[in-house]
């Protein structure tokens, strides 16, 4: 990327970028992006009656290592359609998958049915799977030949402008 012939050219920019705290290792020496994204986190606000914000100014979330915290593998999709709006899952949103999670009964997963991806809840009855919508206009989804979880819902992202 910057055109460096030597390694010893990359571990000093490395090192550099180390020391400005804008990279960090972790535990197994990789490299992650350090104080990226942070976005000051001023506290709790209530959805009811109106309270004081419970918090202080001087926390932030960083939401590089929020997704972080999500373990294994982990990609994201855009949702189109409204099937899953009474979960609060909009057309739009981008949904955060992790990809090596062991789904149960109950969970929001992207999943491959019959050659088609969609996000549903996964349930079973009767011994039988089959993926069910957040929102009644929308049928039941029972897989006619194949049936393929690629990973459980573990965030949603919503812009609102």
């Amino acid at each position: 990327m910057f055109g460096y012939s030597s390694k010893n050219a990359a571990v000093y920019l490395v090192n550099k970028l180390v020391q400005a705290d804008i990279l960090e290792k972790d535990e197994k020496g990789k490299l992650l992006p350090k104080k990226l994204f942070h976005i000051p986190h001023l506290g709790i606000i209530r959805a009811g009656y109106p309270a004081p914000v419970e918090g202080s100014l001087g926390d932030s979330i960083d939401f590089y290592e929020y997704l972080l915290d999500i373990p294994g593998d982990i990609f994201s999709l855009t949702v189109r359609g409204d099937s899953m709006r009474d979960e609060g899952i909009n057309d739009g949103d981008i949904v955060i998958v992790e990809k090596d999670a062991h789904p149960h009964t109950g969970d929001i997963v992207a999943a491959n049915v019959d050659g088609e991806w969609t996000v549903k809840y996964l349930e079973q009855k009767d011994g039988k799977i089959y993926l069910k919508p957040a929102n009644t206009a929308y049928p039941i989804i029972r897989p006619r030949e194949s049936l393929v979880i690629g990973g459980i819902v573990a965030s949603v992202i919503r812009k609102y402008r």
